[in-house]
């Protein structure tokens, strides 16, 4: 009587696979670690980028000590290397990152909202901003207000601009003074191709398009997507740039970070 069973292999020395463990030389560690820091460096300058907010141009919308993610890419000119990556202009109401242009204050980063794009005019009246002829609804813009605070009382230049000429005494800058004119059509300030014009949603203190002009669309670096941390900050800490208060408040931030982060604010969309 014949047992079915399986065949037996008889594995000998030249049949069974010799195991060999592959070890990573120190060149190929370093050569792994710099791709990955390449890599990292190449997402967080040319498409993401993290900025602090440091004052209260645009509260409510943000608040000084919010830290933001920015899309470096959707605003950015359309590059011929990546045609797959979604670029698109920028449209009236977007919150942009830009350089400021004027020649004053070189190199300094600003966070605004995009009032009006080229062909657009614009003029407010008491705080309330007309674009093209119609009034816009903003619930999240500051307007003139009389509760006591110096800098909300009514100001005709900031206020109805551009009714009253720009010029140093009013807090232009001077290039703003000079060029403001050659803009001005009537009651309104028109847009000139290849610029926006932007502002703060704290309008009664914010420094923005109606005291330095237009941003030329190459100056846009972004638009914030969201708060990633948020920490309670002082109005005044900007002012503050000696190494010893850096170091106090980077020593105040260890000793507070879980009852002075705005929990609440974590992951909020910037809209």
């Amino acid at each position: 009587m014949t047992n079915a069973t399986e065949p037996i292999v008889n594995e000998t020395a030249e049949s069974q696979p010799v195991e060999q463990q592959e070890t990573e030389t120190p060149l190929e560690s370093l050569s792994s670690i710099c791709t990955v820091l390449a890599v990292g460096l190449f997402v967080m300058t040319f498409i993401f980028q993290n900025f602090e907010i440091p004052s209260a141009s645009m509260e409510k919308t943000l608040l000084i000590g919010d830290h933001v993610v920015v899309d470096r890419v959707t605003l950015a000119p359309r590059s011929l290397w990546a045609p797959f990556l979604d670029y698109r202009p920028v449209h009236r109401g977007d919150v942009i990152v830009f350089l400021k242009p004027n020649p004053e204050t070189p190199d300094l980063f600003l966070v605004k909202r995009a009032i009006g794009i080229p062909g657009d005019r614009i003029h407010l009246r008491n705080g309330i901003v007309y674009l093209n002829g119609v009034a816009q609804d903003e619930p999240q813009a500051g307007k003139p207000a009389y509760d006591g605070n110096p800098y909300h009382a009514y100001n005709p230049y900031r206020d109805d601009f551009p009714s009253i000429p720009a010029s140093v005494d009013q807090g232009a800058t001077a290039s703003w003074s000079l060029e403001m004119p050659s803009h001005v059509e009537g009651d309104d300030l028109v847009v000139p191709p290849g610029k926006i014009f932007a502002m703060g949603d704290n309008r009664t203190e914010s420094l923005d398009g109606r005291f330095w002009g237009f941003v030329p669309q190459e100056n846009i670096v972004g638009r914030p997507m969201f708060v990633y941390w948020s920490f309670k900050t002082p109005a005044d800490q900007i002012d503050k740039t000696s190494m010893g208060d850096r170091l106090s408040f980077i020593v105040h931030i260890v000793t507070h970070i879980f009852t002075e982060t705005r929990w609440s604010r974590t992951f909020h969309v910037v809209r």
